[in-house]
């Protein structure tokens, strides 16, 4: 049971290691590009390929989609990056239903832990698999992988990370299982050993505006934890209605005392677009402006017109 990208790994590692999946469930096609086509998700184009047993139900409860995985006669579900399953879908299996999460349990519980532990600036995270209960994330533990977080690292290069190394978990748990060796740890052992544990709820485009008040580590942690998706943005506004609506995907830190106001935009129209916080400046290098394709700043400068109106323009 999965949609994105993320959890083609883990289905491609149990297909590769000869396990039985007797059918995929993943979500309906959604309209999406200019037209507003029916896409199908990752997972459900990867079963395709396959020729694997589908199933794309609207509501997890409908009668016949219960139906339909009761006939599947399933010893197992593993669940990667999915919706939230009902008690009636996930007690169906005589063996239970594991999920994969992107954080080392019971921190980062949510739709977004890759995000947020980029974000709140962690140089550690990782990978748990566990049975799925009632509450949220927080069925028994089974197994955990570490991994370092680079300090330059984006939200989508530690997900790339973290899809491989989950698929090798997920085979060894599902493995586990069947040889009837596998433990479990309840998570509030775990808690009472971590001082904070963090959230990861869902990110809302609001959530992604950029707060220049804030020191210039945190509007950096900010903007890559965001990036690529759902990317973090500010909007510059000149007079009444003269706006500059940009998205910033990389950038760099320098560290100064200086005299603008945080959120000042400064250029000098060939190589340099910088933006005050509170103790320095976090210099662009990746960008897109609303109605244009994603760039570099050098390409961005030699195109824009009218930048003068939102920006202090430096002279060398």
């Amino acid at each position: 049971m999965g949609t994105p990208e993320f959890a083609v790994a883990s289905l491609d590692a149990l297909v590769r290691h000869n396990f039985n999946v007797v059918g995929v469930i993943t979500g309906p096609d959604k309209p999406g590009g200019r037209g507003q086509k029916l896409i199908p998700s990752p997972v459900k184009k990867y079963a395709l390929k396959k020729k694997m047993h589908l199933l794309q139900p609207d509501k997890l409860k409908d009668p016949q989609f219960l139906e339909s995985l009761k006939s599947l006669k399933p010893d197992l579900q593993v669940v990667v990056a999915f919706r939230i399953l009902p008690e009636s879908v996930w007690t169906l299996p005589p063996h239970g239903t594991i999920n994969l999460h992107a954080s080392l349990l019971p921190r980062y519980r949510g739709a977004a832990p890759i995000n947020w532990a980029i974000i709140n600036g962690e140089t550690e995270t990782g990978l748990t698999t566990f049975f799925i209960q009632h509450e949220i994330d927080t069925g028994n533990i089974l197994f955990q992988e570490k991994l370092t977080i680079g300090p330059d690292e984006t939200a989508g290069e530690l997900h790339d990370r973290l899809k491989i190394t989950g698929a090798d978990l997920v085979i060894r748990t599902v493995q586990n299982i069947i040889d009837g060796t596998i433990k479990e740890t309840k998570q509030n052992l775990l808690a009472r050993d971590i001082r904070e544990l963090r959230p990861a709820p869902k990110i809302s485009r609001e959530d992604c505006l950029i707060g220049w008040n804030n020191g210039v580590d945190r509007v950096f942690n900010f903007i890559r934890g965001l990036s690529p998706l759902p990317g973090a943005w500010h909007e510059w506004i000149a007079g009444s209605d003269d706006k500059l609506f940009l998205k910033i995907y990389s950038s760099t830190k320098e560290y100064t005392i200086h005299g603008y106001e945080p959120g000042t935009l400064l250029t000098d129209k060939k190589h340099l677009l910088k933006v005050a916080c509170k103790d320095g400046f976090i210099h662009i290098k990746d960008l897109q402006q609303a109605g244009k394709k994603r760039m570099g700043v050098e390409e961005y400068l030699r195109g824009v017109r009218n930048l003068d109106s939102f920006c202090v323009v430096l002279g060398f």
